[in-house]
């Protein structure tokens, strides 16, 4: 039951910090680093880029995960160049958000982050 509330609570907190990051006005580097993370842990991607103004998102997915070892370069990882177009980036972003236990540990350490940098940011 505990880990229901935890898991829908990480869930929530994540909608939360991706519908505030879209609704700024002007977009902060912060912000943009969120997007990129919120895309390469779904896509399990590499070189993430977005285009705010163009609605693109470019992006190289890795294609199989055994080649990759992130103790050494991977020179010959085999990747996929995708370029997508989003209409809505709160939307798709949010549609990014996977349910799985890797996921939700890689959000839970996320939503730590930005929410020290927010504290930080508003008590400067």
């Amino acid at each position: 039951m505990e880990k229901t509330k935890l898991k829908g609570r990480i869930l929530m907190e994540l909608e939360s910090l991706i519908s505030r990051s879209c609704a700024k006005s002007q977009m902060t580097k912060n912000f943009q680093s969120l997007h990129r993370a919120v895309i390469k842990n779904h896509y399990n991607a590499t070189d993430v880029s977005i285009d705010y103004h163009r609605k693109r998102i470019a992006m190289d997915i890795v294609m199989n995960e055994k080649d990759y070892d992130p103790q050494k370069i991977n020179l010959k990882l085999p990747t996929l160049y995708t370029n997508l177009f989003f209409n809505n980036l709160c939307e798709f972003l949010k549609s990014c958000i996977d349910s799985d236990n890797r996921s939700l540990a890689f959000y839970a350490g996320l939503l730590k982050s930005y929410t020290k940098k927010e504290e930080d940011f508003v008590l400067a």
